[in-house]
């Protein structure tokens, strides 16, 4: 029996497996990097060891550290998570060697299935379909541009080994082919440690569903039905929901008997999912879907299918691991209801979604579970994936979830650094994702709605001024006394370059006017709740959460995220840009590429380096047509967050 348990990973996943561990009465054992030595992940483990410095290839994935730590604590099992080694069969393996037991299949199998090429050849076997395309050895650009022209574009070209859309380029033109290849080779090698790619046939309307299946060692296997995953930006999942809506029962079927066939096919032996792309362009059909890859280990989305079945994976994966056949049969795991997840990242939506670190000074979730490894005062590391946290609604049909999530996200404040709670505010009241019109593309194709700035309203201006007041300067004393009329006070307030004049009068102690221009609107019933503020504005009520910092504040109206204070705070503020004769890191990270050299012309929109940061390949590019007169860096060389990288001569002809 399993009673020492070492979690091998950090963040958000740790904390989820140390709840179930603990509900089953384990010790749970905690590692860490120097980055998280404060982490909350270590503050809730039993014991907690620092296995290396910030940086993963040091830490997280120095298999040989995180061993030493299992036998120095006498661990029984080593559960991986998801990410850094989950999918490692070299750690599997090592871990079965040292006499520990391994949360997750044998290590032949994680080989075979984290090898793309060679899980199809198996998945085949099994009689399941596959996506037309190519998987062989032959690595040679002669014949990758081959086999591309042979299939037919558009294709996507794939790192065979890992996944989360790294080393993964879409290629729809002839002229595209190149760079698409050079890119996802140089991706692949820094994501993994194999640039070995595989091409495949692109499907124009893919939907990306996916069938959870458990196995035991006793050769039992079961599915807990599908997700659908279909929306995605850069091939990796952004909001995704069990069971997959307007799936008929005759492709669910279909889906989950050949789910089954795959894990048997392999002997499989714990949490995995087999996942398929689905072609949606006339409807779901059976005979429309084609395994894509099968991944080892537990999903960053398992929560929506422990919403539908009402399972804990977790223990189901600790429980098999202990050697017990699988809790319960097929014809016992039944749906229930509808589950949708959102995963909120922090990142710039606006700069191309790009990853964002920095110090959370507000942490506030709404009414749904939610799945984190943060608290407030933490800092989401640049050394590792930007994902802060998992909102999840549940209800008894698709609409009720889809309010449930709507109303949770609103009711989520993240101050700090940058994140995309907007933007997932504006994608679950999408019309196409509420009528569940869903393909891969669907954010694509909507991106100009759902990054569209919107200034704020008269009723925006008026609920900042009444937070920025607070409750300590609401009061009569505060504003002073009127012979004639209702006693006021004048705010001036700006967010980025917008300035608004706020004049608040006050009519007695919970109710207001806020004047702005020539409107007038109505307060009403105004309480500050913790860091809610509750009010009536012209007869609507409100729930609004806030964090108030120095002279600012940052609230959440409307699916909208808000940083307003007085000018005079930001105005000094918005003198701090850098000009555009600079190429800047946007981040911290690792300089891979550099396309030009001093002297060279360059055109707007040129790609002059590409650097790696948080897993991601990021292109810098030029604003405008200039010369290159400086370069500070070279490949290979890391980089912090501002520092200048290239110098440019403007052309200002």
């Amino acid at each position: 029996m399993i009673q020492r348990l070492l979690i091998a990973n950090r963040g958000e996943i740790a904390c989820r497996i140390t709840q179930t561990a603990r509900r089953m009465g384990m010790h749970v054992i905690a590692v860490y990097s120097e980055a998280d030595a404060q982490a909350r992940h270590v503050q809730e483990a039993d014991e907690a060891h620092l296995i290396g410095p910030a940086e993963a290839q040091l830490s997280y994935l120095n298999i040989k550290k995180i061993l030493e730590v299992a036998q120095a604590t006498q661990a029984d099992a080593i559960h991986p998570g998801y990410g850094f080694l989950s999918e490692n069969p070299d750690f599997a393996q090592a871990v079965n060697d040292a006499g520990i037991r391994f949360v997750g299949p044998v290590p032949k199998v994680i080989e075979a299935m984290g090898r793309k090429d060679r899980a199809k050849e198996i998945i085949a076997a099994a009689g399941v379909p596959i996506v037309p395309g190519y998987l062989g050895s032959d690595q040679s650009e002669k014949t990758l541009k081959k086999e591309i022209k042979k299939i037919g574009l558009p294709v996507l070209i794939k790192a065979r080994a890992g996944g989360g859309g790294k080393g993964m380029r879409l290629v729809e033109k002839p002229e595209e082919i190149d760079a698409a290849l050079a890119a996802a080779k140089r991706e692949a090698l820094a994501s993994f440690g194999d640039d070995h790619v595989i091409i495949e046939k692109y499907i124009k309307t893919p939907r990306h569903i996916e069938v959870q299946v458990f196995g035991d060692d006793h050769g039992n296997v079961v599915h807990m039905f599908e997700r659908d995953c279909s929306m995605q930006r850069r091939y990796q999942k952004v909001i995704e929901e069990a069971p997959a809506p307007d799936i008929p029962d005759a492709m669910r079927d279909a889906m989950t008997q050949a789910a089954v066939a795959a894990a048997q096919e392999i002997g499989y032996s714990g949490a995995g999912t087999v996942e398929f792309i689905v072609d949606a362009s006339k409807g779901l059909a059976a005979d429309k879907f084609w395994f894509m890859e099968m991944n080892t280990r537990l999903q960053v989305e398992h929560p929506v299918t422990e919403a539908i079945t009402g399972l804990d994976l977790v223990e189901w994966q600790l429980r098999i691991a202990n050697g017990e056949p699988l809790p319960l049969r097929q014809d016992h795991i039944e749906i229930k209801g509808h589950a949708i997840e959102a995963r909120v990242y922090a990142e710039d939506p606006q700069a191309g979604f790009l990853p964002a670190s920095g110090k959370i000074r507000a942490l506030k979730f709404g009414s749904a579970r939610v799945d984190t490894g943060l608290t407030n005062d933490d800092t989401v590391s640049s050394h590792y994936d930007p994902m802060i946290a998992k909102v999840i609604a549940h209800g008894q049909t698709r609409a009720q979830a889809l309010s449930c999530l709507e109303g949770a996200l609103e009711q989520t404040l993240i101050e700090g650094p940058k994140t995309n709670l907007d933007f997932l505010s504006r994608l679950v009241t999408l019309p196409e994702f509420q009528e569940a019109k869903l393909d891969t593309g669907l954010i694509d194709r909507a991106l100009d709605t759902l990054l569209d700035v919107e200034e704020p309203d008269n009723t925006t201006w008026s609920i900042a001024a009444i937070l920025l007041l607070g409750p300590q300067n609401l009061g009569a004393a505060a504003f002073g006394f009127a012979h004639f009329g209702a006693a006021r006070t004048t705010l001036t307030l700006a967010i980025n370059q917008m300035v608004q004049q706020v004049s608040i009068l006050r009519k007695d102690a919970k109710t207001y006017i806020a004047r702005i221009g020539g409107q007038d609107l109505h307060l009403a019933q105004i309480r500050f709740d913790a860091a809610t503020l509750r009010l009536k504005c012209d007869g609507t009520q409100m729930h609004i959460p806030f964090h108030r910092y120095k002279d600012r504040v940052a609230f959440r109206l409307n699916g909208r995220h808000y940083d307003i204070g007085y000018r005079r705070r930001l105005s000094e503020e918005n003198q701090q840009a850098l000009g555009a004769d600079k190429i800047v890191a946007p981040m911290t990270g690792t300089i891979t590429l550099l396309n030009h050299a001093v002297g060279d012309q360059v055109a707007a929109g040129d790609i002059v380096a590409v650097m790696e940061a948080m897993k991601m390949e990021l292109n810098l590019k030029t604003d405008m047509a200039a010369k290159i007169s400086a370069i500070h860096v070279k490949p290979g060389q890391s980089v912090s967050e501002g520092t200048v990288l290239i110098e440019l001569d403007i052309d200002d002809g």
